[in-house]
């Protein structure tokens, strides 16, 4: 999708700021002179928030160059969408996909990160070759520096996350790639995302990867993106894990009754057509599964709900 809003401009006065290394985190109208993003994200133990997975209507299930669920990394775009949240691009991409062509697996705010499509599939978000090879998010444009601060450990986050679920070293150019780097690499677009957005708000792609670095290690060593310091997210590996048993109350707001699940003795899933949840039931819940790219919670011996449908 072209990019809708030209900044050179603001990144010449952009890149003023990152040349004296000073950034203003402005919250609330109350400016702080402070350190750099990636200190005021971890000084003030800013938590990433849970990745929620959402089927999109995106319908073309290709598998990547070296197979269904075998991605080589990360791409990170960022939306250049001046106001629109990360809800305003899903509601957006899952409508017009098929006249803008393009489509990515994620969209990230300072509040929200949503998988729309299976990453063990590609999309189209970076041309023929980066759609066959990485995994796509996009980053929304967030205009307070702390807002910003939060979207910037979301979107580490997710990059993190999706490097470890795929068993993925954290080699930044390679695994980790900005939408500039594949229009470089690959020469098939001229987008330069999100290395001007960055530029706005003092920020950079080499930043960005500290911080990516920094999770990765964090989650692979202690589980947390903190040193096991409370954070409550997880590296979306938790496949098949035990957990205590809670109740779920779950509803479908597109139909009648919420659809169920079978886990397969291959560990696939298929879906069960002659039962059904009712809406707005509770059901107890004890074990979690992630499986192409969507978390479900078990709700009887072999019955399994998608955390889509949870309430």
């Amino acid at each position: 999708m072209s990019k809708k809003i030209n900044r050179d401009v603001l990144w010449l006065l952009s890149l003023i700021s990152v040349f004296f290394g000073i950034l203003l985190i402005s919250s609330n109208s109350t400016e702080v002179k402070a350190q750099t993003v990636n200190d005021y994200i971890i000084s003030n133990k800013i938590q990433p928030v849970s990745i929620q997975y959402r089927e999109g209507t995106f319908n073309d299930w290709f598998g990547y160059e070296n197979g269904v669920g075998k991605p080589e990394g990360v791409v990170v775009h960022e939306t250049a969408d001046y106001n629109a949240t990360a809800e305003n691009e899903v509601s957006f991409f899952n409508r017009d996909w098929p006249r803008i062509q393009s489509y990515v697996h994620a969209f990230v705010d300072n509040n929200e990160i949503i998988n729309i499509h299976s990453a063990d599939y590609g999309v189209w978000g970076a041309g023929p070759t980066a759609n066959n090879k990485y995994i796509q998010v996009e980053l929304c444009e967030t205009h307070t520096q702390d807002a910003f601060a939060r979207s910037i450990a979301n979107d580490a986050y997710y990059v993190a996350a999706k490097l470890i679920q795929y068993n993925l070293p954290d080699i930044p150019g390679k695994t980790v790639v900005s939408h500039d780097q594949v229009s470089k690499m690959y020469h098939e677009t001229s987008h330069t995302d999100p290395v001007g957005f960055f530029a706005s708000m003092g920020y950079s792609m080499d930043q960005f990867n500290d911080l990516v670095i920094t999770y990765y290690n964090n989650l692979k060593n202690f589980g947390s993106v903190y040193n096991n310091t409370g954070s409550n997210t997880n590296a979306g590996n938790n496949n098949n894990s035990s957990s205590s048993a809670n109740v779920l109350r779950v509803n479908n707001s597109n139909g009648d009754y919420v659809p169920i699940m079978a886990l397969r003795t291959d560990g696939t899933f298929a879906r069960v057509t002659n039962r059904a949840l009712m809406n707005n039931t509770d059901w107890q819940t004890d074990k979690t599964r992630e499986y192409n790219g969507v978390t479900y919670r078990r709700v009887a011996t072999n019955e399994w709900v998608a955390t889509t449908y949870v309430v």
